[in-house]
C-alpha cells in the first residue's frame, strides 16, 4: 500500500538538503518520521512546520537532530563469526592472489565512531605484519556524521568500548592511557576518515573490500539501488562487499552474487557492457581524456563543455553520459552524476517533467521543442528556459541517446515584457493626452460660461446687498427686543429662585416628612425630614417612581390614598402602618394625602405627609 505523503514533512527533508547539504529523501519514511518525532517530543514542537520554524531560529538544533537520525550503533569485531569467515575465506586469499606489494585498499562505509574500521586494520595487521600494513593498506572510514567522525579521529575508547577486543589484539595495538585505550599510532596513520554521503557524493574507487553493515536498511529501495550501484562502481574486480545481518540484495544478482548469504558477503559481478560515457564518478572524467583524443575530437569535445547553453546527454537506456559546466551551474549536473539515471536527477522534473518529452523524441525520432518553461529556484530570481529535446542517431539510424540544450531567455523574455509594458504605457499616455485636449476644449467652454454666470451673479450680489442692509436694520430691532425680553426674564428667573428657597424654607422647617408626587406617581419634592425619616436623598427620588423606592413604608398601602387624593378627595383619612426608619428601627408612621391643585383646582399631584409616631412615654419623632 503506498504511503500517504505529509507535505510538511517532505518540506522538511527539502530543507534539510538546501540548507546543510544533508539529503534524507532516500530513507525510509517511516523510522525516520519517528526518530524526528522523538526529537520533536524532547522539544514539545507539535507538528513538522512548527519544527521547521524552529531549525531556522535555533541553527544549532541541527546537530542533535542529525545524531538523532542517524542512530549510530557498532562495536569492535560485531558478529565474530562472519568476521571470522571474512578472514578466512575472503581476505586470506585476496591477500594471496595479489602481487607483492601491491596496495589493498578498504572503504568502511558508515563507520560511525571508528569501530568497524579499527577492526579491519587488526585483522589485516595479522595477516600482512605491521610494516607491510603501513606500507600496502588504505583504509577508507567514512560517514555523514561530523561528529562520530570527530570520535573515531580521535581513536580513543573506554574499557567498555574495547570488552570485545581479544586481549592479545588489545595488547598488540592498543596503548592504556589512564583509563582509556588509544589504537597504535603508525598504523593510525593507514586509516582515513573523511564524511561521505552515500546517496549523493562520489564513492571511493579501486577497493578490494568494502563494509557497510547496516546501514542500507535506513534507506528505501529506490536509494538502496542507486547506492548499491555506486558500491559496484567502487569495488575492483573480484571485490568483496561485506553487509549486517538485516540487509539480504536478493534483487541485485546483477551488481553482487554471494559468497555467503548467511554472513552477507557479497562478490562484485563483472560489469555490464555500459556505453561508452558512463559511468564515471571522482575519479574518473566525465568527457573521454585528453589523451584519447586528436584533432576535431578533442575540438568538438572542448565545444560542449565549454557550450553557452546548458546540455546533458542521455543514454537510450536512460542513464546520464555527459553534462556540460553550464548544466553544472545551472542544475547542479556534476560529473560524478554521469552514469546514474536521469530520473534520480531533480532536473528530470524540475522546472518541468522531462521524462515525456524524452520518450517522445526517441519514439518520434525528431526534435521536441518545450517553449518558456518557468523556474523559480528556492533564494533565486525566476527563470525562463527554452528547453530542446533532440534524438541521437547513429548512421544506420539507430537510436544512441537523447542531447537535452536548456536555453536560457530570461533575459530576452524581460526585454520583450519590458517593451510590451513601455507600449501599454506609450498607448495609455496617448489615449490620457487625446483626453486632455478634450477636457481643455470643453474647460474653455465653461470659463466663457462661468464669466458669464458671474457678471450676473455680481448684479444679484448688489441687489442681495441692499436686502441684506434692510434685514441688519430689522434685526437691530429685533435684537433690542430680545435684550429687553432677557432682562424679564432674569428678573423672572431671580423670583422664581426666591420662590423656590422660600418653599424650601417652609417644606424644611416642618417636622413632618413630606413628598409630593405628580399623577403617574412620580416624585416632585422630597423635604429634608423625608431623607431622616427613611434614609434616601432627594437626589435619590426626585423623578423615581414612589412604589419602587427602598424605603422601611410599606408605599402599596399608601396608594389607595393617593388616587383618592388624586380623584380630588379633600377628607382622605389618615392611617398608620408599620415601618422601618433609616435606622433600621420598627416604628409606626402616620400617613396622611391631600390633593395638589392647580389655579383651576384641577388635582395635579398629591402631597404625602409622613410623620413618626411617638412611643409612649416619648415625643414625637
Amino acid at each position: 500500500m503506498d504511503q500517504v505523503v505529509d507535505h510538511e514533512f517532505e518540506a522538511l527533508l527539502t530543507y534539510l538538503k538546501e540548507a546543510r547539504g544533508f539529503d534524507f529523501t532516500g530513507y525510509k519514511r517511516s523510522s525516520l518520521s519517528r526518530r524526528v518525532d522523538r526529537r520533536m517530543a524532547q522539544i514539545s514542537v507539535a507538528g513538522y512546520g512548527d519544527y521547521l520554524d524552529h531549525l531556522q531560529v535555533h541553527p544549532e538544533e541541527f546537530t542533535t537532530l542529525f545524531n538523532t537520525i542517524l542512530i549510530n550503533v557498532t562495536s569492535f569485531f560485531r558478529d565474530p563469526e562472519a568476521w571470522e569467515f571474512l578472514r578466512s575465506d575472503v581476505l586470506l586469499p585476496l591477500i594471496a592472489a595479489k602481487p607483492d606489494g601491491s596496495p589493498i585498499r578498504v572503504w568502511s562505509a558508515g563507520c560511525a565512531s571508528g569501530q568497524e574500521a579499527y577492526t579491519l586494520a587488526m585483522m589485516l595487521g595479522e595477516m600482512l605484519g605491521p610494516e607491510q600494513f603501513r606500507e600496502r593498506v588504505k583504509i577508507y572510514a567514512t560517514d555523514v556524521d561530523e561528529e562520530q567522525l570527530g570520535e573515531a579521529r580521535h581513536a580513543t575508547y573506554g574499557a567498555r568500548e574495547v570488552e570485545s577486543v581479544p586481549a592479545g589484539l588489545l595488547e598488540r595495538y592498543f596503548e592504556q592511557v589512564g583509563d582509556r585505550y588509544v589504537f597504535r599510532k603508525d598504523m593510525r596513520r593507514s586509516i582515513i576518515f573523511g564524511r561521505n554521503d552515500l546517496v549523493q557524493d562520489a564513492p571511493i574507487s579501486r577497493v578490494d573490500l568494502l563494509t557497510c553493515r547496516n546501514t542500507l536498511m535506513y534507506f528505501n529501495a529506490e536509494t538502496q539501488a542507486r547506492i548499491l550501484g555506486r558500491f559496484h562502481f567502487a569495488l575492483a574486480d573480484g571485490g568483496a562487499l561485506f553487509l549486517g545481518k538485516a540487509e539480504m540484495l536478493l534483487s541485485h544478482g546483477n551488481l553482487f552474487l554471494p559468497t555467503d548469504l548467511k554472513r552477507r558477503i557479497f562478490r562484485k559481478v563483472t560489469a555490464r557492457p555500459m556505453v561508452t560515457s558512463g559511468p564515471r564518478y571522482a575519479d574518473q572524467p566525465s568527457a573521454p581524456t585528453a589523451e584519447a583524443l586528436v584533432g576535431l575530437d578533442r575540438l568538438r569535445n572542448a565545444a560542449l563543455i565549454a557550450g553557452p547553453a546548458a546540455q546533458i546527454v542521455v543514454t537510450a537506456d536512460g542513464l546520464v553520459a555527459l553534462s556540460n559546466q553550464q548544466a553544472e551551474a545551472l542544475f547542479g549536473v556534476s560529473p560524478r552524476d554521469v552514469g546514474r539515471p536521469f530520473r534520480d536527477l531533480d532536473v528530470s522534473y524540475q522546472p518541468v517533467e522531462l521524462r515525456r518529452y524524452i520518450e517522445q523524441a526517441q519514439v518520434e525520432r525528431r526534435a521536441v521543442d518545450v517553449p518558456e518553461v518557468e523556474w523559480r529556484r528556492p533564494a533565486s530570481e525566476t527563470r525562463y528556459l527554452d528547453i530542446q529535446v533532440s534524438p541521437l542517431v547513429d548512421g544506420d539510424a539507430g537510436l544512441l541517446g537523447v542531447s537535452l540544450v536548456f536555453h536560457d531567455i530570461s533575459a530576452a523574455k524581460q526585454l520583450r515584457a519590458d517593451l510590451e509594458r513601455a507600449n501599454r504605457e506609450l498607448e495609455s499616455a496617448y489615449e490620457e493626452l487625446q483626453s486632455t485636449n478634450e477636457e481643455l476644449e470643453t474647460t474653455n467652454e465653461e470659463l466663457q460660461s462661468t464669466v458669464e454666470e458671474l457678471e450676473t451673479t455680481n448684479e444679484e450680489l448688489q441687489s442681495t446687498n441692499e436686502e441684506l442692509e434692510t434685514m441688519n436694520e430689522e434685526l437691530q430691532s429685533t435684537n433690542d427686543e430680545l435684550q429687553s425680553i432677557n432682562e424679564q426674564l432674569h428678573h423672572s428667573s431671580a423670583e422664581l429662585d426666591g420662590a423656590n428657597a422660600f418653599l424650601d424654607a417652609i417644606l424644611s422647617g416642618l417636622r413632618a416628612g413630606i413628598a409630593v408626587v405628580d399623577p403617574d406617581l412620580r416624585v416632585r419634592v422630597w423635604n429634608r425630614q423625608a431623607e431622616e425619616l427613611w434614609g434616601l436623598r432627594a437626589a435619590e427620588t426626585v423623578d423615581q417612581h414612589l412604589l419602587n423606592l427602598d424605603i422601611g413604608l410599606p408605599v402599596d398601602h399608601v396608594r389607595p390614598l393617593i388616587r383618592r387624593s388624586l380623584g380630588g378627595e379633600t377628607d382622605v383619612e389618615e392611617i398608620q402602618l408599620q415601618a422601618v426608619n433609616r435606622r433600621g428601627r420598627s416604628i409606626t408612621a402616620r400617613v396622611g394625602c391631600s390633593p395638589l391643585r392647580d389655579a383651576a383646582g384641577v388635582p395635579t399631584g398629591c402631597i404625602i405627609v409622613m410623620e413618626a409616631m411617638p412611643a409612649a412615654g416619648t415625643a414625637p419623632v
